[in-house]
């Protein structure tokens, strides 16, 4: 998940500042950004919300950053 890393780099932040964020730890945050482990929805969903973009964004189904209207 190339998006996921490129969020995080854009804010300045490291993976353990996300996992702890998300309440996780290092390791598993990584296997998100690595795409070696599925992402859950809820997870996805506090992303989406931690970064100001759209879950389609960090998936990669669409290619504008911008938060869908609520």
């Amino acid at each position: 998940m190339n998006r996921l890393r490129d969020l995080r780099e854009d804010a300045d932040l490291n993976q353990t500042q996300v996992a702890r964020y998300l309440g996780m730890s290092q390791t598993g945050y990584s296997k998100y950004e690595t795409g070696e482990n599925d992402i859950p929805t809820q997870v996805l969903i506090r992303l989406a919300q931690f970064y100001k973009t759209s879950v389609d964004y960090i998936l990669g189904v669409s290619d504008i950053r911008s938060p869908y209207p609520r």
